[in-house]
């Protein structure tokens, strides 16, 4: 799966506009559903303080911040599992993606029309969570019908996957079948390997984004009131935002003039920033940074990587010749101010290959190839 975010929901809850505001680059959005059928793919920059900051202090002749991609996706409708309205070309697309963000309708208004004729959180959520299960189960089920065949298997390694996985085919079946996501199972990592080549949807990381209109911008609705508490039952995470006013924010030309509008409105930090700060966490991604006087810039690599790992992120070779990693914590810079007072205060580090790369670490590699 790659590094993105598929943006998911029901026709007309604002899924094309705010992924237009994300990526300043127009999506098709009509007031009738199955307007997107192709999905939109834009790559966006990750907000991240800490690069500013770097820059500020290192002075580089050019910053350059992490990345992830965001898709549109077409609207789904009941019956989807089943190929109603583009069913089938909307499960095909979202297989695909690393993550989801469920776009929920937390608005009201008679102009735009509701693919169900009323604006009701629980329900809309309901339906996208049952036909993703229902599209799971019917991929758990095909699993579950031949696995008898590769236990009987004489390779015995075939043998014990399909052992390892039929009990957990069977978990599946039952959660799925009562429309809940397969994520709800919390399977631990070698489970969730057993069944890697399924690419179960509801397996995907999810959270919810409330669509509100600008009165509700600045408090929490009765929609989004229900929406966080479909989320806690599922620990998924919440963004509000209004698609209305971050399409207002996205057509101001200068940072200058966004914070001012912020401003205006009484919010400090737009709800696409936080979005797209919420999907990147969602991947599973952490961002360490190189820092020198040509370039500053933002590195994404896996939760968990080791420094050679890391390096790779660079180049290959990066990898394959890894020596050492000098490295020190970008707050410790920030307190500290420069470099050379992060190695008087002995926060400057030599690491080895079973170094964990830490969220925020400024890091030279050395290598040789």
């Amino acid at each position: 799966m790659g590094l993105n975010v598929g943006i998911v929901g029901l026709p007309n809850v604002g899924k094309s506009t705010i992924f237009s505001a994300l990526t300043s680059a127009p999506a098709e959005a009509a007031n009738y559903p199955f307007c997107t059928i192709e999905p939109n793919v834009g790559v966006v920059h990750v907000p991240d303080h800490r690069l500013d900051k770097l820059a500020t202090l290192v002075k580089p002749e050019r910053t350059v911040p992490a990345i992830v991609e965001f898709v549109d996706i077409a609207g789904l409708v009941k019956g989807a599992s089943k190929g109603e309205g583009l069913g089938n070309q909307f499960l095909g697309h979202i297989r695909q993606v690393g993550a989801i963000a469920h776009v929920v309708r937390c608005f009201e208004d008679g102009d735009i029309i509701h693919v169900s004729g009323k604006v009701d959180p629980i329900d809309d959520v309901s339906t996208i969570n049952v036909e993703l299960a229902l599209a799971d189960l019917e991929s758990v089920n095909k699993r579950l019908q031949g696995i008898d065949r590769l236990i009987k298997s004489q390779d015995k390694i075939v043998s014990t996957k399909g052992k390892i996985a039929k009990p957990i085919l069977e978990k599946l079946v039952k959660t799925l079948g009562e429309g809940l996501p397969a994520r709800s199972l919390e399977l631990d990592a070698d489970e969730k390997d057993a069944i890697q080549d399924l690419h179960l949807i509801t397996m995907k990381p999810l959270m919810y984004v409330c669509n509100v209109d600008e009165a509700n911008l600045t408090k929490e609705n009765e929609h989004v009131k229900k929406v966080r508490e479909i989320a806690a039952k599922e620990n998924a995470g919440v963004i509000t935002i209004c698609g209305k006013v971050e399409s207002e924010i996205a057509a101001l030309g200068s940072k200058e003039e966004k914070e001012e509008f912020l401003k205006e409105i009484g919010i400090e930090e737009s709800g696409l920033s936080k979005m797209i700060r919420a999907g990147y966490n969602l991947l599973g991604m952490y961002t360490y940074f190189t820092a020198g006087v040509k370039e500053v810039r933002a590195w994404t690599f896996p939760k968990g990587s080791k420094a050679p790992q890391a390096a790779g992120v660079i180049h290959s070779d990066f990898e394959r010749g890894f020596i050492k990693a000098e490295i020190y914590h970008c707050d410790d810079l920030f307190s500290l101010l420069t470099e050379a007072k992060v190695k008087e205060a002995g926060k400057f580090r030599m690491e080895g290959k079973e170094y964990e790369v830490k969220d925020g670490d400024v890091i030279h590699f050395r290598f040789n190839v």
